[in-house]
């Protein structure tokens, strides 16, 4: 069994992935090609924004929104404790500092009343100019947009939507990467939608961020490549990537997002009463780029993940430790409690989760999570 099935979803669609690849390599169109434009114009409508601009990776889609907004040193950006690193370490990259915020348990998503007390708390120390608030879609879920932006507003800070696990998850009939300012999403392979390699995108209806953005992705370029009018980076999606994930957003818009939320239900039926399982709140859409449990400890989940490995059962720990407490961050300062987040690190277990997961797979791992409560 696969925690998620890569060689499965080749098989399932190698007659139309095939022939994508091999005709960026029969038309040797590497960089820049027309897959790329045709990629970026879809994924702009299924999220349902004006601008899409695809770039190398999920990492430096956060830079360049960042970059877009000036963020830098003196600035404060807040940033959910339980998380990738990615998400704060882009913000420190920049010169800034990222403030950690506390999560809800339920969702694992960021908590509006921890993140207002940090603005405020920022505010009253009077050190950093707070700037902005990244808000990640973690595990498929989006965060609570509707609690987040009314702080965002009341204190005039800018709201991206790091999207990288999200793509594909809703709030009502408002897509995932459509929430920010400016969103951005990644296109590692394990996400919902997933290139065969590195690759990222960002997502705006505003104008001129977007136009930056485009230079600053192309080593700050003008009118070509040689008129070079800012300081930029190299980060541009290949061809080759572009014509994978053409193919993968048709399957994926059609059945496996579908798909995956059927795995999710049957988990939950089979779960809910032996482990805490992801809650999707009311009128939110979950995309399951992961399935994650919760456990009553450390020792109940390292028991459970060796007992789970020894039935040949893949599963995965995200995150083992909270931001604050990464040697990175060590000299960060806190301005409020991070109580939830160090918690859910003791007690977080992602099971295997993709939609080419078969019932009788499914059934494996509900029955190994059972017998491991009732031996």
């Amino acid at each position: 069994m696969q925690f998620r099935d890569l060689k499965r979803q080749y098989q399932v669609l190698k007659d139309k992935l095939d022939p994508a690849i091999s005709e960026v390599l029969t038309n040797a169109d590497f960089i820049s090609g027309s897959a790329v434009s045709e990629l970026e114009r879809e994924l702009a409508e299924y999220v349902g924004v004006k601008h899409c601009i695809t770039c190398a990776n999920g990492t430096d889609a956060l830079t360049l929104a960042l970059m877009a907004w000036g963020i830098g040193e003196g600035d404060a950006v807040f940033v959910p404790d339980f998380t990738f690193f990615a998400t704060a370490e882009t913000v420190a990259y920049e010169g800034a500092v990222p403030v950690f915020v506390d999560v809800e348990e339920s969702s694992f998503n960021l908590l509006p009343q921890s993140l207002e007390k940090a603005v405020c708390e920022v505010l009253k120390q009077g050190k950093l100019t707070p700037r902005a608030i990244i808000a990640v879609d973690l595990f498929g879920q989006p965060a609570d947009f509707v609690r987040i932006r009314t702080i965002a507003k009341r204190y005039g800070l800018l709201l991206l939507e790091d999207g990288a696990q999200g793509f594909g998850g809703r709030i009502g009939e408002k897509r995932a990467c459509s929430f920010g300012d400016i969103s951005t999403t990644s296109f590692f392979p394990a996400k919902p939608l997933g290139c065969y390699g590195d690759g990222g995108a960002v997502f705006t209806d505003h104008d001129s961020w977007a136009e930056l953005i485009r230079s600053y992705r192309v080593h700050g370029k003008g009118k070509d490549k040689y008129d070079n009018i800012r300081v930029g980076m190299n980060s541009r999606l290949d061809t080759l990537q572009a014509a994978v994930l053409r193919v993968k957003l048709e399957a994926f818009r059609e059945y496996e997002l579908e798909a995956v939320n059927c795995v999710a239900a049957r988990y939950a039926d089979g779960l809910n009463e032996l482990v805490g399982i992801p809650i999707v709140e009311e009128g939110f859409y979950s995309s399951f780029a992961q399935y994650s449990i919760l456990l009553a400890s450390e020792k109940e989940r390292e028991g459970l993940k060796e007992f789970l490995k020894k039935r040949d059962i893949p599963s995965m720990v995200y995150y083992p430790k909270a931001m604050h407490e990464l040697e990175a961050f060590r000299v960060v300062p806190h301005f409020v409690e991070l109580n939830n987040a160090s918690d859910i690190c003791g007690r977080v277990l992602a099971l295997p989760i993709h939609p080419y997961l078969t019932e009788e797979e499914q059934d494996k791992v509900i029955g190994a999570v059972k017998d491991y409560f009732l031996r």
